[in-house]
């Protein structure tokens, strides 16, 4: 049996996320696993609403707080929990942090045909499950599946 000791929750607030956190931290809870929320500020791809250097400041500071609001949940449940913030695609940048922080687990937030896929595949299409070299949950809401 696989030990998860060292859990990665990938969060950014949505609906998928928060549910990913909350599931994540439940099974961090059982296991009396380290904890580690990753929040993502994505780079400037013309996909921004505001590409101004005002609007990345303040997209990162409201990304940086969604982080810390997740990493103070975290704590309120008792678990040992980090926060960490990376610039860039959320593809490259959650095998990257997986890998540095050594995870046994990444917990992440899916719906179908959503924003939030653009972590399963990124601007090269290069999905993120053959990308990292640990486990993935993928945390589905069971009414998403009739869409």
């Amino acid at each position: 049996m696989a030990c998860y000791c060292n859990i990665l929750l990938c969060y950014d607030s949505t609906r998928e996320g928060r549910r990913a956190l909350i599931q994540g931290a439940e099974l961090a809870q059982q296991l009396g696993a380290e904890t580690h929320l990753l929040a993502i500020v994505p780079s400037n791809d013309g996909s921004m609403v505001d590409p101004s250097e005002a609007g990345m400041r303040e997209q990162e500071r409201q990304i940086t707080e969604v982080l810390r609001e997740g990493v103070e949940r975290l704590r309120a449940r008792g678990l040992t929990a980090t926060g960490h913030l990376a610039f860039g695609h959320a593809v490259d940048q959650i095998p990257k942090v997986a890998s540095d922080l050594g995870v046994d687990l990444i917990v992440v937030g899916y719906r179908p045909r959503s924003s939030i896929a653009r972590w399963w595949a990124g601007p090269g299409k290069s999905e993120l499950l053959d990308r990292v070299h640990c486990s993935i949950l993928a945390s589905i809401d069971p009414g998403d599946a009739d869409r």
